[in-house]
């Protein structure tokens, strides 16, 4: 089971989490719903409760039934108006009482004549509450009944038990429940969709292959132009010694081979002069120094002789510092002083730290918090995209335990790796 976890293809991936997501985000709204269903049938049990007491209390019939003497007749008055009533406005009682409490009705008639169970007011307002009676815990609305000429007579009590409003809650249940089931196989279909368009970019690579691709794709890209540059700086010179020599100046023909080997002698130096040189690594400095004499930028480099290693792969380790370089060389070729430096060293913990900088004109601090992300880029987009590199840069080096920043006067990109044994694997 392990192993199939490790080897997951990306697009299963993506799959995994979008539709875990889809279950989560139904899961919320479900809740929501149910809570928001909840508070809507308490509030409108309270709302037709407070409404059907306050119009029973104000009904003529009420009044006179509790402004007779004989009880018992006004009961045999008021019980069948009060049962009409529960059914048609859908509660559960409604009971009327003398200003002491004394029932005078209620759907039970055993508990006709008891005394009311619950809050009576102290001054004759309506009242609404949760409260345990002789049906259960309910929500209910005690109203007033007052004479025309403004004295208290009575009370009267509608409610609603905690149980019906349950049962209408889970009434609803269908409804919240569809509208759940609806959300996650829209996020399901979104997967699905989404798994498709994943497998067609990335095949069946799992993500740490997928990086690695993209990581070898633009190491060949940057190696390549570096070595085209060097490449064609090489082939002019050659063509000009050959031209000299054809017309019998054999010393200006010397000379500018010869001048050719010093130039790149002096980067040779220090790229053999490690004790644990990175081939590639030097090959890329070698190719970039003609790059940049091609775009006219002054190429700065200085390698300590005791750098170590890196723990990144060849492919991983010419990814960095090109996308580096290539950012720095696009930076410098807008400044009048045109530069670009690398530097190689070691650090106090065996690990190595590389530094590019740049004559640029700078990134907008508010901006450098951002250029590790994907997709964003100062530059406009070309035929190659933008927007990758730095962030596969990020990406490879804090996979591999290290750090990447940015500072400002002059630009300078600081990446620290560790020690080639502790490298950190990121799949």
């Amino acid at each position: 089971m392990a192993h199939t976890s490790r080897t997951r293809s990306t697009a299963s991936r993506v799959f995994v989490v979008l539709l875990v997501a889809a279950v989560v985000i139904g899961a919320l709204v479900a809740v929501f719903l149910v809570v928001e269903a909840q508070r809507s049938i308490r509030a409108e049990a309270e709302r037709v409760t407070a409404a059907t007491a306050t119009s029973f209390a104000s009904s003529p019939l009420i009044i006179d039934g509790l402004r007779s003497s004989d009880q018992d007749a006004a009961t045999q008055v008021l019980e069948p108006y009060s049962l009409a009533v529960i059914t048609g406005a859908g509660l559960d009682f409604i009971t009327v009482m003398t200003t002491d409490g004394t029932r005078l009705t209620h759907p039970d008639t055993d508990q006709i004549g008891g005394i009311y169970l619950g809050t009576i007011p102290a001054s004759p307002q309506a009242l609404t509450e949760e409260f345990t009676g002789t049906l259960g815990p309910s929500v209910r609305t005690i109203a007033p009944v007052t004479a025309p000429g403004g004295e208290l007579i009575g009370w009267v009590a509608a409610g609603v038990t905690t149980e019906s409003i349950t049962d209408t809650l889970v009434r609803r249940l269908p409804l919240t429940l569809g509208i759940t089931v609806g959300l996650v196989a829209i996020g399901a279909g979104g997967a699905v969709i989404a798994r498709r368009v994943t497998r067609r970019i990335a095949g069946d690579l799992p993500p740490g292959q997928v990086r690695d691709a993209v990581s070898s794709y633009e190491s060949i890209r940057t190696l390549g132009e570096a070595l085209r540059a060097q490449t064609h700086e090489h082939g002019n010179r050659m063509h000009a010694a050959v031209a000299l020599l054809e017309l019998g100046r054999p010393d200006e023909a010397i000379e500018i081979l010869t001048e050719t080997s010093r130039q790149s002698q002096s980067l040779v130096d220090q790229v053999t002069a490690r004790r644990h040189g990175d081939p590639a690594v030097g090959a890329l400095l070698l190719g970039k120094a003609s790059q940049a004499k091609e775009r006219g930028i002054d190429w700065r480099v200085h390698i300590e002789p005791d750098t170590p290693r890196t723990p990144l792969s060849p492919v991983d380790a010419v990814s960095v510092l090109g996308n580096l370089v290539d950012n720095a060389m696009d930076a410098a070729v807008d400044s009048e002083d045109r530069w670009v430096q690398v530097s190689l060293r070691p650090n106090a913990d065996a690990g190595i730290v590389l530094e590019v900088s740049d004559s640029g004109p700078g990134i907008p601090p508010d901006l450098r918090g951002r250029i590790f992300d994907q997709g964003f880029s100062t530059k406009p987009a070309d035929a190659h995209g933008r927007g990758v590199g730095l962030a596969l840069v990020r990406s490879v080096v804090t996979g591999a335990g290290g750090s990447v920043t940015v500072s400002g006067e002059p630009t300078t990109f600081r990446v620290v790796l560790p020690a080639a044994g502790t490298r950190r694997t990121q799949r």
